[in-house]
């Protein structure tokens, strides 16, 4: 064999290796009918909000046989599910932000920074946490950051621990709002 040929030959199995690899789905984005992140996010909590929870790494808890029934000890489940109404709901009382990630996985939503109109000067980021699979009281906490703008610049300044639980409160109310929507069907 050529002493040149190798490297050719190499690289010829190394993009076989590669495609080899690539045995999944492919899924385009215009499957979907849209690049909007929070649609992505709401399709990936499911479209029934009755569902118990977000199925993380391929494993649904609710069919478990394996005794345990759940993620607990001896329980045969991985990964770590979230309530869709929670999380349905926090995508709903934070979507008059601007959504910057959205991770069902593992229960994360970040905004980007939003200026209300009738306060330019200001601005607002949000992070919230879905916690666990159960609709109940803790399970969300949002975090608000807040900036003043000083002289052209961005300035932290501290957001007040009400608007916090305000917001925790708005989710916690919207998803039992969707909770009895589901059961009236």
């Amino acid at each position: 064999m050529n002493i040149s040929a190798r490297p050719i030959l190499w690289l010829g199995l190394a993009a076989l290796l590669l495609a080899a690899c690539s045995g999944g789905r492919q899924v385009q984005n215009d499957e979907y009918g849209t690049d909007n992140q929070r649609e992505l996010a709401l399709r990936m909590s499911g479209s029934n909000p009755a569902t118990s929870g977000i199925v993380v790494f391929g494993v649904d808890r609710s069919r478990d046989t394996a005794g345990g029934g759940g993620g607990g000890p001896g329980g045969g489940g991985g990964g770590m599910t979230v309530n869709a109404y929670l999380w349905r709901a926090t995508l709903d009382t934070l979507s008059f932000m601007p959504l910057a990630s959205a991770d069902p996985f593992g229960g994360v939503i970040i905004t980007d920074w939003y200026s209300p109109p009738q306060a330019e000067a200001e601005r607002f980021k949000a992070t919230a946490y879905v916690i666990g699979r159960q609709l109940r009281s803790d399970g969300v906490r949002v975090q608000v950051f807040r900036q003043v703008s000083r002289n052209g610049t961005w300035v932290d300044a501290p957001a007040s621990t009400a608007t916090n639980s305000e917001m925790e409160d708005r989710v916690l109310a919207r998803a039992r709002e969707l909770r009895s929507q589901s059961a009236g069907r």
